[in-house]
């Protein structure tokens, strides 16, 4: 269990949890107090990736890199709540996952929800609380779909089906999250971006878009919760091999184009991710905040 110095709110003797106020150049003699962010605590560096006792909150955790990321945080101590589709496809393709974090963390939890489906979105951090017994530490959001088209014959049912799976949903289980993090000052969120956050793609306008977006939503959280402890993250993966890139893979001629520009000379994994989010999740980066990690074998300082 993380110590009493960063997580309890009833704590006032931090440098972190100490109010100040100050004047205001900009606004003349108004008055405003100002709420710092705990000091990183001084202990030994094993300890700050130590997830023991945290729960854990994540999409997309079942598949590709959710799952990957599902099994590292279990295997730094975490306890796991599992969000996945109620679909018979996806219940027995997912086992394997699922049945490999339940061997780390036996309480592992899955609840199921569509995040398609918005209405069920706004239903499910509460659900979370409940069969987590009444907490979420970290939230991760690595669900997402793509739609790929020429922007001239792109959908209009696509486009929106994009942007409330990659953008909407991650939305409202962020403010549900930071509703219940912030009170309590303490508390993780981190966004899986893309390469397309910073730049256009082709064929993806819609996954450019709600990409794009989703950067300048984890910083303009950041910006408001980070003095309340809870710090705000996005990872931006590079060229990964999983399911929604396997059209690319397929390709012979693209995929070895793409491999030969990565610095790394190889496609990323998976298991690239492990030590980024034990890393966002833990005490270890409690000064990294609206950071937007790059895990991308060096495509972007190519």
């Amino acid at each position: 269990m993380w110590g009493k110095s960063n997580l309890d709110p009833q704590n006032h003797h931090s440098t972190g949890n100490r109010l100040r106020s100050f004047k205001d150049d900009d606004e003349g003699a108004r008055s405003s107090s100002i709420v710092f962010m705990d000091p990183t605590p001084v202990v030994p560096s094993p300890q700050l990736f130590d997830l023991s006792g945290q729960n854990v909150l994540i999409t997309g955790a079942t598949r590709g890199i959710g799952a990957a990321c599902a099994i590292a945080l279990a295997q730094a101590g975490a306890s796991i709540c599992m969000v996945q589709r109620e679909t018979p496809l996806s219940t027995e393709s997912n086992m394997n996952a699922v049945n490999v974090i339940r061997a780390l963390d036996p309480n592992a939890k899955v609840v199921h929800c569509d995040l398609a489906d918005l209405d069920a979105v706004r239903e499910l951090f509460p659900r979370a609380i409940e069969v987590m017994g009444g907490n979420i530490h970290v939230l991760v959001n690595c669900a997402g779909i793509q739609r790929r088209s020429p922007s001239v014959d792109f959908l209009e049912k696509d486009w929106d089906d994009v942007l409330d799976v990659n953008l909407k949903s991650i939305w409202l289980l962020s403010q549900a999250a930071g509703r219940h993090m912030v009170p309590l000052r303490r508390g993780k969120i981190i966004n899986f971006c893309s390469l397309l956050t910073f730049q256009g793609g082709l064929t993806v306008p819609a996954y450019a878009s709600a990409k794009g977006a989703l950067g300048q939503l984890t910083k303009a959280l950041s910006n408001e919760w980070s003095q309340h402890n809870v710090q705000v993250n996005g990872i931006c993966p590079g060229y990964i091999a999983t399911d929604m890139n396997e059209r690319l893979l397929a390709d012979p001629t693209r995929s070895r184009q793409i491999s030969e520009r990565i610095p790394a000379g190889r496609w990323g994994d998976p298991q690239d991710f492990a030590g980024p989010i034990v890393f966002l999740a833990s005490r270890a980066s409690q000064y990294v905040c609206g950071e937007l990690l790059v895990v991308d074998g060096g495509w972007m300082g190519r």
